[in-house]
């Protein structure tokens, strides 16, 4: 086997053995670090001698690797007594029997006492699977500091008692949002990147459908969680068409639809449907949104009313100047530019949203549409100074240029 066939096989079992592990030694950092030495002796052992079964291979390794360190740690010989009477099992282990281990995981992941980098970083690491690495240039960030958030992240944990256990009943449904929150986070940041020189981050925008889809077996009768899969969904089904060859940016109105992954529309849909059962809360307005878009044949046939009226339910369950930021731009799809201006100022006079480049661009492509052109043209020059992303600063200035 080659090492992308380890990574592979570690992509997908990560989780349940990581679960497994802490609920085995009720240590979550232990169980990590496990983890990984296994990986890592899976590397140099699997291209010699194949196992039949690798999961359990995996799952069998982390467990030897985990009583090991138990081993030495003299204050917890009682703990390895009980383990190591345990340990004498074979490799056909089937981590499918340990999916709730799964969900406490992510409960335990993005945690609250820990900061919202450490959650996302943690995430990734021990739900998802990734490696230090793969974080890191995801995030753009170097690998140390990946590392410190995660060696941070299992400290406090540690140093918090956080149980390795779902909440309680009363509990699971608010601490579900941390959970969403993370993913959305994960998501948003594959879908547009917030600096660098590409626009996607597939991979892992890809990486959050993966873990929403997981999250949404665990948890079916959670609408919030279906909302939040088809958003993911439906926004990646545009990606193909977002891009030129060269990765610069294709904007909406300029987009070859056929180009659309209509599979991953229909996912998104049926998502949709389940997450309406209960009514939709504020991921399920978004993937609403979304759905409309993917409905048109066009920006222009598009039915901006409805886009406006989903986005102004949006700013009641879930207020935000983003979401009123959105909502400008669909009342000037829906009633013209100068509506939408007022909206615009109204943000910009309580500084809602200081020091982001949205503002400017929205603002600059009203007044464009109004025929302000200088203004315009001040307002996208300042956008693109205010963007940390090289692609998206290249639309503006060339924007921009195109007011002179």
């Amino acid at each position: 086997m080659s090492t992308a066939d380890v990574e592979a096989v570690w992509r997908i079992e990560s989780a349940r053995i990581v679960a497994a592990l802490t609920r085995f030694t009720g240590d979550f950092g232990l169980a990590e670090d496990a983890a990984q030495e296994a990986v890592a002796e899976a590397l140099t052992s699997w291209p010699l001698a194949p196992p039949a079964n690798p999961a359990g291979w995996l799952m069998a390794t982390a467990r030897r690797r985990a009583i090991d360190a138990i081993r030495r740690r003299a204050a917890l010989q009682d703990r390895y007594a009980l383990l190591a009477a345990d340990v004498a099992v074979d490799e056909d282990i089937d981590p499918d029997k340990i999916d709730d281990d799964v969900l406490a995981l992510m409960f335990v992941s993005c945690h609250p006492v820990l900061s919202p980098e450490a959650r996302v970083a943690l995430t990734l690491r021990v739900v998802g699977g990734l490696s230090s690495g793969e974080i890191a240039r995801a995030f753009l960030v170097p690998v140390p500091t990946v590392q410190a958030r995660i060696t941070r992240g299992k400290k406090t944990i540690a140093a918090a008692g956080v149980p390795f256990e779902l909440p309680p009943a009363a509990e699971r449904r608010e601490r579900l949002g941390d959970v969403l929150s993370v993913l959305y986070v994960i998501f948003t940041e594959g879908s547009t990147a917030t600096s660098g020189d590409r626009l996607l981050r597939p991979d892992l925008a890809y990486e959050a459908i993966r873990l929403a889809r997981t999250l949404a077996a665990l948890q079916p009768d959670e609408p919030e969680v279906h909302g939040l899969l088809a958003l993911c969904e439906l926004t990646a089904a545009r990606f193909p068409a977002r891009t030129a060859p060269d990765g610069s940016p294709v904007l909406l109105d300029e987009q070859d639809r056929r180009l659309w992954d209509f599979l991953a529309i229909r996912r998104g849909l049926a998502a949709l449907a389940k997450a309406s059962a209960r009514g939709l809360g504020p991921y399920g307005l978004q993937a609403a949104i979304a759905a409309t878009h993917a409905a048109a044949p066009s920006v222009e046939a598009t039915d901006w009313d409805r886009i406006v009226v989903l986005y102004e339910a949006l700013g009641r369950v879930a207020p935000s100047p983003v979401v009123e930021l959105n909502r400008a731009v669909a009342v000037a799809m829906a009633s013209g530019p100068a509506q939408a201006l007022a909206i615009v100022d109204e943000l910009i006079a309580l500084d809602r949203l200081p020091g982001s480049h949205l503002v400017p661009t929205v603002r600059g492509e009203l007044l464009a549409r109004l025929g302000r052109r200088p203004e315009a043209r001040a307002e996208l020059e300042l956008a693109a100074r205010l963007c940390a992303n090289q692609r998206e600063r290249s639309v503006l200035l060339r924007k921009a240029a195109a007011l002179s």
